[in-house]
Formats: structure tokens, sequence, C-alpha cells
């Protein structure tokens, strides 16, 4: 079956150096969001990505976006059935060709469709053989449905991000599924250069969840100290220097001065001379505080504020829209969104890459 390349975005101007993956072949088996995120980070990057699409189906961004393809961006699109003796042996054809390959499956979908690990490893015994979870490949809860939000709340992050009047809540599917796309991601890579190098392949397990507590280190680290998750009021949560703040024209806005030189400069910037700076973490004070700055902050709009605030130390940022993201100085420059064919807003590929020399230095 022929190759369709997909009409989606492509990344903002692609050169060699902004392709460090040029030449890795992916396999990916389309499946839910993760999985093709992970398969887009790497395209991004250079990697030349293939991915198998049953007959007929539109795929998760024609479920979840409306239509769009934007997970389908920089791969190569090909149709088969995998149930077919057919579509079964051109799969097996192409993973003969791959160095890696992307699934997102629960466990031992693969293994029924003769396309598992061993199958694969028959072909192709250096293959890196990426699995993309919820919960893993095994534990009691391997064959349970799941997403996002109950993935964080499982790893114990959620449970540190808690308010006493409110239930938790995190962007949808940002820390779990983005997090394990960028674990399957990680993995694939650093497996795939150990296979370069031993001629042997392995299975990259990326659960969500583990990917989630992986990511949680600093989290982990602060509530170790008692100032997530337990009794004792929280920096994160309960101080006046870090939340988000509701302005006169109903914008919000965030301020997030942890260290002593940035709260001071917030506290000046806003004329708050009669509070002491050196008095930051005085808990019982920052109730107070905390109400002050609410009813300041609601004095006056959002635009007075960013006038005020920002790009300054004190640690400011509005809370904006998609729409005015984009328009934003900081991420316009950095061209951070662009819209696709659709209207819809895509991101620029990341991380990015600069030479280790300056511009005229002699490279030798």
């Amino acid at each position: 079956m022929p190759h369709t390349p997909d009409a989606t975005l492509p990344p903002a101007n692609p050169t060699p150096l902004s392709r460090p993956l040029q030449g890795l072949r992916v396999l990916e088996f389309e499946g839910l969001g993760p999985g093709p995120l992970a398969g887009r980070m790497l395209a991004d990057l250079g990697a030349e990505v293939t991915v198998l699409v049953r007959p007929g189906d539109g795929g998760v961004a024609a479920r979840l976006g409306g239509g769009s393809q934007p997970l389908r961006r920089g791969k190569r699109v090909q149709v088969l059935d995998l149930k077919s003796e057919v579509g079964r042996a051109a799969a097996l054809d192409a993973v003969a060709l791959a160095e890696a390959l992307i699934e997102g499956f629960r466990p031992g979908v693969m293994e029924r469709l003769g396309l598992g690990p061993a199958d694969c490893a028959a072909r192709n015994p250096a293959l890196v053989y990426g699995r993309m979870t919820g919960w893993g490949q095994t534990g009691p809860l391997a064959q349970a449905a799941g997403h996002d939000l109950n993935y964080v709340a499982l790893s114990g992050l959620l449970g540190l991000g808690a308010r006493p009047e409110t239930p938790p809540r995190v962007p949808p599917t940002v820390l779990g599924d983005a997090g394990g796309a960028l674990a399957l991601a990680f993995g694939i890579v650093s497996a795939v250069l150990a296979a370069r190098a031993t001629g042997q392949g392995r299975v990259v397990d990326a659960a969500i969840v583990d990917a989630v507590a992986m990511l949680g280190g600093l989290a982990q680290w602060i509530g170790a100290s008692g100032q997530l998750g337990g009794p004792a009021p929280s920096p994160f949560h309960d101080s006046p220097f870090y939340d988000s703040y509701r302005c006169a024209d109903g914008r919000d806005l965030t301020v997030g001065a942890l260290e002593p030189a940035f709260y001071a400069e917030l506290l000046r910037r806003l004329g708050l001379d009669d509070v002491d700076p050196s008095q930051q973490h005085d808990t019982a004070a920052w109730p107070a505080l905390k109400a002050r700055l609410t009813a300041l902050f609601a004095s006056q709009p959002r635009a007075h504020w960013v006038a005020l605030l920002e790009g300054t130390d004190a640690c400011f940022a509005p809370v904006l829209s998609l729409d005015e993201a984009a328009a934003h100085p900081q991420l316009a420059a950095r061209a951070v969104y662009r819209r696709d064919g659709q209207g819809a807003w895509q991101a620029a590929p990341a991380p990015r890459f600069m030479p280790l020399t300056k511009p005229g230095d002699v490279q030798g």
C-alpha cells in the first residue's frame, strides 16, 4: 500500500540542525492521543514516522479535534486492515524496515493480532518496541480503562495540588497524556541508541502513571518538607504570592514570587510599602494579605497589571486564551503557535536546537 504524506502544518523553518533524529525510522500503529503525540514529537525532530491507520478510520484527531489531524503532522499515512492476513503481512514487512515501533493498545491486543514483541522480534531483533498505556503492561489495573485525570490522581500528584475548599483540577491531557508521550519518545530514543550499539532491541513499557510519578520529583521533594499535600499552609496553595487573581474586567493573572528577592519586587511594584518582605513566610499573615491582593487586583483591568508587572522580576503572567497567547510578543517572537490549513492553532516543535558556536566562529 503506498504511503500518503500528511497534509498538516510542517515544522517551522526545518534545518538539519533542528532535525537531529533524521534517519530514524519509526512505525506507529495509530491509537489514542499519547502514542500519536509521541510519534509527532519524533517526527518534529526529523524521524521518518509512518502511521498505520485502519480503513475508514478518521483517526484520533477526527474524534477529538473536529476533523483536523494535528497528531499526524510530519508523518506518512498508510491504510492497513490489521485483522486481515494481507494487512498483517504488510505490517510485518514494515516492521522489518523500522528501528522503532509505537503502539498504544491495551496489553495483549497486539499479541492477538500476531504483531506482539515476539512476532516482531522474529523479523527484526534490533527493533525498539514502544508500548504506550495508562497503567502499564503489568499490575492489577493493566486491563482497566482510564484517562489523564485518573493517572495523575493515582500517581499521588493530583493530591499534592488539592485545596481544602475545592476538588483538585489539572489542565486536560497535559500532565498525564503528554507526560506519558514525552516519556515514550525519550525511552524510544534511548533504546535506539543502545540497539544501534548492540544490535539488540527491547520493549519500552511507557505507562502514563509511571511517567507522571517520575515527573513529580520536584513536587514530591517539596511535599516531603510539609509544604505540599499536608495540613500545614502551603506556599503553592495558601500564600498570597503564588496564586491566580481576578481583575476588574473579569480576566485573570498569576503571580509566583516564591524567592525573597522576587517577593520584595512584587510588593514594591504594587506599592505595598507597609508589608515587610522579610516576613514572607509568616503563614498567620497570609489570609489577610491574600485578601488585600485580591481586592487590589480586582480594582483595575488586566491590561493595567500587564503594563505594571510584565517583564519584571515580580514573576507575573496574565492568563491568556490560545488566541491571546499566539499574539503575545514572547510567543510570537519564538513563533510558538501557527494556524494550520483548518485555522486551528498548532504549537511548533520543542525543544529547539542551536549551534554550539557563535555566528562567525570557526568550527573544526
